[in-house]
């Protein structure tokens, strides 16, 4: 019997262009230790819940699963944090309640679907670099004001990121 073909997958704020472009200034705007790896301009994002490895048969159900109702809201990042492990990451300056109640629905929507929700506490960021022990955090950040309109579902496939579906606000 052959190996059964997943997907690994994750829900994400997904930038549009003008967010991105501030992502992007932001992430240059540190000065990188020798050997962090920076994240790619296309791969910046904010994740909502990540799933792991999904089994294709499942993948409609899952795109279909994660509908969920919510309202727009503006979301501003502007922390420059080092976290452990030599993760370099912008943090939101504030946290709207509309946030952590959406993750809380498509925490809703995992379990429904039968999918493993994480244990650790949310923590909403965008990373900036991996690999980035002893950076030099920036004093301050950017403000980067985010007015998020949907969400996506992203397959992440040999380095490369597809958005499957996105979710506009209803």
């Amino acid at each position: 019997m052959g190996q059964q073909e997943t997907s690994r997958l994750f829900l994400a704020l997904w930038p549009d262009p003008a967010v991105r472009h501030a992502l992007r200034a932001a992430r240059d705007a540190w000065t990188w230790p020798r050997g962090a790896t920076p994240v790619h301009t296309d791969k910046l994002h904010l994740t909502l819940h990540f799933l792991g490895d999904v089994p294709g048969e499942r993948l409609r159900a899952v795109l279909d699963g994660f509908a969920v109702p919510f309202a727009p809201f503006r979301l501003t990042l502007g922390q420059p944090v080092s976290w452990p492990h030599g993760i370099a990451v912008l943090e939101p300056l504030d946290a709207p309640p509309e946030l952590p109640a959406l993750h809380a629905r498509l925490g809703e929507a995992l379990m429904a679907l039968s999918l493993q929700t994480e244990a650790r506490a949310y923590r909403p960021h965008v990373t900036m670099a991996r690999r980035a022990s002893g950076v030099t955090v920036p004093e301050t950040g950017p403000s980067i004001a985010w007015d998020v309109a949907g969400y996506a579902l992203v397959e992440s496939r040999a380095g490369l990121y597809t958005v499957l579906r996105e979710y506009p606000t209803s």
